[in-house]
């Protein structure tokens, strides 16, 4: 009964979560076993986005993959090993903090410069356009 729609509360972060909510998910987690340990593998999963540099995602990423090959559970097994061929991925983005948000303001920008571009007959001018409208450091 208590694992009936929880789904939402799992998904959630737990920084996020009003006090009922926490005392749910501290008794949601409590009755399943199996279930606290995907809680938690999913939760230092997220913390590989923000490792501070390559190697210590490396790490993070190695640390991760051998807890979730000895968690015992088969789809989180079998999760992991689908994952394995995009840790360089996952791993570039302590090298490149960029994210989606941050992606599509830049190609709007750009799809804007390309229409006030109609007309130019140098694409050396257009790029520098565009290299001019992103002078310095994403973040």
């Amino acid at each position: 009964k208590v694992i009936k729609r929880s789904r939402w509360l799992l998904l959630r972060n737990r920084d996020n979560l009003k006090e009922d909510q926490a005392v749910k998910l501290k008794e949601l987690l409590q009755a399943n076993q199996s279930l606290m340990t995907v809680y938690l593998l999913k939760d230092q999963l997220k913390e590989l986005w923000y490792a501070p540099s390559e190697d210590e995602a490396r790490q993070r990423w190695r640390d991760w993959f051998n807890l979730a090959i000895s968690s015992g559970l088969r789809p989180v097994q079998q999760f992991a090993r689908r994952l394995r061929d995009y840790r360089e991925g996952i791993v570039a983005s302590a090298r490149y903090r960029l994210n989606t948000s941050v992606l599509e303001g830049m190609n709007n920008k750009i799809k804007v410069i390309k229409r006030m571009a109609y007309g130019y007959r140098d694409s050396d001018y257009f790029f520098l356009k565009i290299k001019a409208a992103f002078p310095g450091k994403v973040r």
